[in-house]
């Protein structure tokens, strides 16, 4: 996941939208090995995203797919960028990974808008097994798309709803360190399914 996430926040213009980056996410892991990809109507209305043309002209404009056909259920496209083939190991895999990038555990949330979701999925592909993580801020601002403030603001939000437990950023390094509640630290029914590596894919 680590690595879609770095493809992405490379292939996408640095402000892209959040709600973007989510559907770029979906459309890299799903597509086959032509760069085609079918999002069911599904799919899109439980990410909220169903209907919203301007994300898909938002990633047109960037050069990174070409329009579907609105009219067409469900939602067909062709991805441009013929790097994105390279990024994950299979297909099976990925859609592993697909579906794992719409309930990131430990780090999911049962309802928040796409800057939140976006900036838990990438907390959660930088989780460990330890009881501290922490990634560099840079890394962190530019797989969310955000600036450093607005970044550090989400995270604010996610101790706010308790989705962690404190975060703090220790300039001496530019590292992003975080700490989730304990009660997810014991379960750690947080590790991606069998056979998929949040750190690695």
């Amino acid at each position: 996941m680590r690595e879609m996430l770095t493809y992405l926040g490379s292939a996408l213009p640095r402000f892209t939208s959040p709600a973007a980056r989510l559907l770029a996410l979906q459309c890299a892991l799903r597509t086959d090995v032509r760069g085609h990809v079918r999002l069911p109507a599904g799919l899109l209305r439980g990410m909220r995203l169903r209907g919203n043309r301007e994300l898909w002209l938002e990633l047109a404009h960037a050069g990174w797919l070409a329009l579907p056909d609105f009219r067409a259920l469900p939602a067909q496209a062709w991805l441009l960028d013929a790097a994105v083939l390279d990024q994950a190991p299979g297909r099976r895999a990925r859609c592993r990974a697909a579906d794992w990038a719409l309930r990131p555990t430990p780090l999911t949330l049962p309802a928040a808008a796409p800057a939140l979701r976006l900036t838990a999925l990438v907390l959660a592909a930088h989780t460990c097994t330890r009881s501290e993580h922490s990634t560099d801020m840079d890394i962190l601002t530019r797989l969310c798309g955000h600036s450093a403030q607005q970044t550090g603001e989400l995270l604010d939000r996610l101790v706010a709803t308790r989705t962690l437990q404190a975060w703090q950023h220790n300039r001496e390094t530019d590292e992003a360190v975080w700490q989730l509640p304990q009660l997810q630290v014991q379960s750690r029914s947080a590790a991606p399914p069998r056979g998929h590596q949040a750190s690695e894919l």
